[in-house]
Parts: structure tokens; C-alpha cells; sequence
């Protein structure tokens, strides 16, 4: 399973089944679980640790050191869940002291093509990110959310649950559960109604959740109005929650 051409330091962890493909490079402090296959070419640096059930593709870049300037090599790390697949030429930095110490990456995620994770960034599960998007440092990406190709996302930005992020979006403020995003700077266009049906989202739900986008983006309320209407909203549909949550929980102000 391990290709005679590849670089494995000795110090590093592979499961019994783990397969590596020639000229890949593993380094010390790496732990990487059963049944993920690491194509040739990747580099993987620790202290990374990769779950199992990965598929890792050639000329990525995993868990290198950070090129913020504030980081001085202390030791930070990098954590990866279960059943990801990571396309061609894709880098994850780990984290920073200053933040996290770690950038975490969990489970069912496809990270597509020469996507970029910058450091303490966390993306939740079932997450897609599209061709070229890049996620600056200390981004957080929501479970079930979709990034288009070459989406930008800012430092300290984050993406709430069920989002969908537009082809080329440039993306400066936290963009809250359940929105559709697009352009540069991006702006909030309407819920993500087909990913929620696909989901299983009922149309009842879907209509409430439509219903509270409209009272945050087309009423002229100020954020702390459109909680207080929200929280009615939630008493009979669970899901309204998320988006209250998104909301408290902004830092940077949400994309309008």
C-alpha cells in the first residue's frame, strides 16, 4: 500500500491500510487513520491528524506552517474528520497560537481543485467548496454550506449553515444560515430553497425560512428588530433557530 518511492518519516502514524502513491512526502507528527489513500505528489506535514476514509489527491499541500507573520513556529496543528475527499493541488495551513493553535476540517466534505484553507479556519460537515474558493485565516465555514468557484472569504468571516456562495463572490461580512450569496462584494440574493428541499427541508419549512428572509433583508429592520420577530417565528419551526443563532452569533456584521 505504500508506494516504495514515497517519503515516510518514521515517527509518523499511518493505519495498516492506509495507501501512499509514489514521491508523496509524509512528514513527522502525522497521524493518518484506515482506509484513506493518499494519491503521489501530496505533502503532508505535521502535526496534522487525517481520520479515516480520506482521499487525498496529487500535489495538494497539507498542513503546512501558516505564512501569517505573527506565527513563529510554535507548535500548532491541523485536524481532519472522516470521509473527505481533497482534489488536486488544495492547501491547508494549521493553525496560529493567536487564534485556535488549529485548523479543523470535518466530515463528508469535498474541497475541490486548488481551494485554499487558511489557518484556524474550521469547516464543519457535508461542505462543498468549489474550484479555486480560498478561505483567508480564522474563517469558519457552516455544515451543508456550498462555495462556488473562486469565492474569497475574509478573515474572521463566517458562513452559516445551508449557505450557497455564487461563482466569484467576494465575501467581507458573516453571511447568516440559509442564505444565497453572490458578487463582488457579495450580497445576499434569497434563501437556498433547493438545497434545503434536497436536504429534506419541508416546503412548510421552506416557506417559513423564506418568510424570515424577507424580515431580515426586505424590511428595513435593524438586526436586533428582526431577532425580536424571528423568535416568533421560531416557537412553531425548529429550523428558524439556525438563523437566529447565525445572527447572535455575527461578529463582522452580516452581507446585506
Amino acid at each position: 500500500m505504500i508506494d516504495p518511492r514515497a517519503i515516510i518519516d518514521p515517527s509518523a502514524k499511518l493505519a495498516e491500510d492506509v495507501s501512499v502513491g509514489p514521491w508523496s512526502i509524509i512528514g513527522p507528527g502525522v497521524e493518518i487513520g484506515p482506509g484513506t489513500t493518499v494519491e503521489s505528489h501530496v505533502i503532508i506535514k505535521g502535526p496534522t491528524r487525517i481520520g479515516k476514509n480520506n482521499h487525498i489527491f496529487q500535489f495538494s499541500s497539507v498542513g503546512e506552517a501558516t505564512p501569517d507573520l505573527k506565527y513563529k513556529g510554535e507548535d500548532t496543528r491541523l485536524v481532519i474528520g472522516d470521509n473527505n475527499i481533497i482534489r488536486e493541488g488544495v492547501t491547508i495551513h494549521r493553525g496560529t497560537v493567536q487564534d485556535r493553535s488549529e485548523t479543523t476540517i470535518g466530515n463528508d466534505n469535498l474541497i475541490m481543485a486548488y481551494v485554499h484553507v487558511g489557518h484556524d479556519s474550521v469547516i464543519g460537515n457535508h461542505c462543498i467548496l468549489v474550484n479555486n474558493a480560498a478561505l483567508a485565516g480564522h474563517v469558519h465555514v457552516g455544515d451543508w454550506a456550498i462555495l462556488g468557484g473562486y469565492t474569497l472569504v475574509h478573515q474572521f468571516c463566517s458562513i452559516g449553515e445551508h449557505c450557497f456562495t455564487g461563482m466569484g463572490s467576494a465575501i467581507g461580512k458573516d453571511v447568516p444560515a440559509y442564505v444565497m450569496v453572490t458578487g463582488s462584494p457579495a450580497a445576499a440574493k434569497s434563501i437556498n430553497s433547493e438545497g434545503l428541499r434536497r436536504r429534506g427541508f419541508s416546503k412548510e419549512e421552506i416557506a417559513v425560512i423564506n418568510k424570515c428572509f424577507k424580515l431580515v433583508y426586505r424590511r428595513g429592520l435593524t438586526v436586533d428588530e428582526a431577532l425580536h420577530e424571528l423568535r416568533q417565528l421560531a416557537v412553531n419551526c425548529e429550523p428558524v433557530n439556525l438563523l437566529i443563532e447565525s445572527l447572535q452569533a455575527s461578529t463582522r456584521g452580516i452581507v446585506r
